[in-house]
């Protein structure tokens, strides 16, 4: 009988965020994959880890996932991190993918789930807390209130189109572009003084990197973050509120 493979979002960083149906199947499972060459090195391991430290005794797997926009090198990567994994499952194995967040949101985890699926086997992803509630949260606010619109977007592809956007913008792994997103967010704030903008019209600016890790730091207003951040970055930009 074939295996199954979950897909188990581990949260933003801090351990304790981790679900409870999450610990409970990666204590169940037999087999720990992760995205990387040497699972204990992963971030998501150390997240497990700091709440469950008997993951250590687990068989560990680790899927080389490649950070690279090359289609074809990510195809290739994608196949083999499938077969890898359905090694597993055909040995019977219930293998735990670990994840960071959420699986479904911007997770490379998604493609290899598609992949195995596609090849007949079961699969189930497990929901974690999204980095951007997390965030939101740590800065004890809101996202989006009444009738506010929520757009979240990945800093590494779009930055200007999403920032014109109406409502509460969520851009997602933004520390390698933060000069680009802090001089647009700056040029706009200068345009907003020139036209008078109301105060209800006004956003408020939030850059939050590594929430929940012993590393996090929070920058608020556009003019307090620095030129460059970690991969873990995210920037939260929000009308005031309104109903």
């Amino acid at each position: 009988m074939d295996g199954k493979l979950y897909g188990i979002g581990v949260g933003p960083g801090d351990p304790e965020l981790l679900t409870i149906k999450a610990l409970r199947l990666i204590k169940e499972c037999d087999v720990i994959a992760v995205p990387g060459r040497s699972p204990q090195d992963t971030v998501a391991y150390k997240i497990v880890d700091g709440i469950y430290p008997e993951i250590e005794k687990k068989e560990l797997l680790g899927i080389h996932m490649p950070m690279t926009k090359d289609k074809a090198v990510l195809k290739t990567s994608h196949e083999k991190g499938a077969d890898r994994l359905c090694e597993e499952l055909d040995r019977g194995k219930n293998v735990a993918f670990l994840t960071l967040g959420d699986p479904t949101i911007y997770s490379t985890y998604i493609y290899l789930h598609e992949e195995v699926k596609r090849k007949g086997y079961p699969v189930e992803i497990v929901s974690g807390i999204p980095s951007f509630c997390a965030a939101a949260a740590k800065l004890n606010m809101s996202i989006a209130m009444g009738a506010q619109q929520l757009h979240i977007i990945p800093a590494v592809y779009q930055v200007k189109e999403g920032l014109e956007l109406s409502g509460t913008k969520v851009l997602m792994k933004a520390g390698r572009r933060l000069s680009e997103v802090k001089e647009q967010l700056e040029t706009e704030q200068k345009l907003s003084d020139v036209k008078g903008q109301p105060k209800d019209c006004t956003e408020q600016v939030f850059m939050v990197e590594n929430c929940g890790m012993e590393e996090e730091r929070i920058c608020r207003g556009a003019e307090q973050m620095p030129e460059t951040a970690g991969y873990y970055t995210l920037v939260i930009v929000k009308e005031e509120e309104w109903l």
